[in-house]
C-alpha cells in the first residue's frame, strides 16, 4: 500500500452527490414531485403498518407479511429521499463518508430483505389458494415470524457486508458521486480500483437474494394461476387473475429494475439512466407495494372504517368487517 493511497483513504471523509444538478430548469418539478411520493408513501405504510397492529381481524400471515413489508419501506425511503430533497432545494449536496455508508447499508439491508419477504408473500398465497385444507397448519405464527426474521437478518447482513467492505476501498482524490444516493455502483466508480473481489460478491448474492425468490415467486404464482384455471366461475378467476396480475407487475418492477441497472452494457448515457431508473425504483416501488396489495383489499378498507368510526365518530358500525381473507 502507497503512502499516497492510504492518506487519500483516511483523508476522504466526505463526498458529493451531484444528482440531478446539471438539469437546473427541471429541480422544482422533481423537487415536487419527489416530496409528493415521499409523502404518500409514508402515510400509506404507516396506515398499513397501524390497520395491522390495531385491528384483531388483521392478524393473519399476510398482513403480517404486509405490516413488514411496510417498514421496511419506510425505513428505505427515509434513508434516500430526505437528503434527495435537501440536494435539490438548498444545493447541499455533501455527504459524510459515514453517511454515506449508512445510507448504502440501509439501502443494501432493505432491498435484499423485501425481496426475501415479497417470496414469503407469494408463498403464503400460494399455500392460500393451492392447498388452503392446511393453511393454517403450515403458515402458523412461529413459521410467519420465522421468515420474516430470516428475511430481516439476510437483508442485514448482506448490507452490512457491502458496506463494511466498500468502507475499506482507496478513492483516491475523486469525491464526486454521479448519484443521488450513495449507490454501489456509483461509489466503486470513484475507487482507485481492487474491486474485482466485490464484483464475485456481487454476483453471487445477486443470484440467491435476486434470482432464486424471484424464480420461487414465479413458482409460487405459476401453481396459483393453474389452480385458478380450475374454478368453474368466471368472477373467482377473474378476481385472482387481476391479483396476481397486479402482485407480479410489483415484483417484476422491483426485481426488474436492479437488473438491468448492474448487466445492461455501459454507453454514453449511462449514468445518467442509472439515476433515472433508480429514482424509478427507490420512489415509486414503495408506494406501489401499499396501493397494490393492501389500499385496494377490502378488508384493508373496512379496517379503515371501522378505525375511523370507533376513534372519530365512537361508532362500532363497521363490526361487519368481512372474514374473507384467503386473496384479495
Amino acid at each position: 500500500m502507497t503512502e499516497s493511497k492510504a492518506g487519500n483513504s483516511t483523508a476522504q471523509r466526505e463526498f458529493h452527490l451531484l444528482a440531478f444538478l446539471s438539469h437546473e430548469k427541471l429541480q422544482v418539478l422533481i423537487f415536487i414531485s419527489v416530496l409528493l411520493v415521499y409523502i404518500l408513501t409514508v402515510c400509506a405504510n404507516l396506515i398499513i403498518t397501524a390497520l395491522v397492529c390495531l385491528v384483531p381481524h388483521l392478524h393473519t400471515p399476510m398482513y403480517f407479511f404486509l405490516c413488514n413489508l411496510s417498514v421496511q419501506d419506510i425505513v428505505y425511503v427515509t434513508a434516500i429521499l430526505p437528503k434527495f430533497l435537501a440536494i435539490t432545494t438548498a444545493g447541499d449536496n455533501s455527504i459524510s463518508f459515514l453517511g454515506c455508508m449508512i445510507q448504502l447499508y440501509l439501502h443494501i439491508s432493505c432491498v435484499s430483505g423485501e425481496a426475501l419477504l415479497l417470496t414469503s408473500m407469494a408463498y403464503d398465497r400460494y399455500v392460500a389458494i393451492c392447498i388452503p385444507m392446511r393453511y393454517s397448519l403450515i403458515m402458523k405464527k412461529s413459521v410467519c415470524v420465522l421468515l420474516a426474521s430470516v428475511s430481516w437478518f439476510i437483508g442485514a447482513t448482506n448490507g452490512f457486508m457491502y458496506s463494511w467492505l466498500i468502507s475499506n476501498f482507496f478513492f483516491c482524490d475523486r469525491h464526486e458521486i454521479n448519484h443521488f444516493f450513495c449507490e454501489m455502483k456509483a461509489i466503486l466508480g470513484l475507487s482507485c480500483g481492487g474491486f474485482q473481489n466485490i464484483k464475485i460478491v456481487m454476483i453471487a448474492t445477486c443470484a440467491i437474494i435476486g434470482l432464486l425468490p424471484f424464480s420461487l415467486i414465479l413458482i409460487s404464482y405459476g401453481n396459483i394461476i393453474s389452480s385458478v384455471l380450475k374454478i368453474r366461475t368466471s368472477a373467482g378467476k377473474l378476481k385472482i387473475f387481476s391479483s396476481c396480475c397486479s402482485h407480479l407487475t410489483v415484483v417484476v418492477l422491483f426485481c426488474g429494475t436492479p437488473v438491468s441497472l448492474y448487466m445492461k452494457p455501459e454507453s454514453e448515457n449511462s449514468q445518467e439512466i442509472d439515476k433515472l431508473l433508480s429514482l424509478l425504483y427507490v420512489a415509486v416501488t414503495p408506494l406501489l407495494n401499499p396501493l397494490v396489495y393492501s389500499l385496494r383489499n377490502k378488508d384493508i378498507i373496512n379496517a379503515i372504517k371501522h378505525i375511523t368510526n370507533l376513534y372519530f365518530w365512537g361508532s362500532f358500525a363497521c363490526n361487519d368487517i368481512d372474514n374473507d381473507v384467503i386473496y384479495n
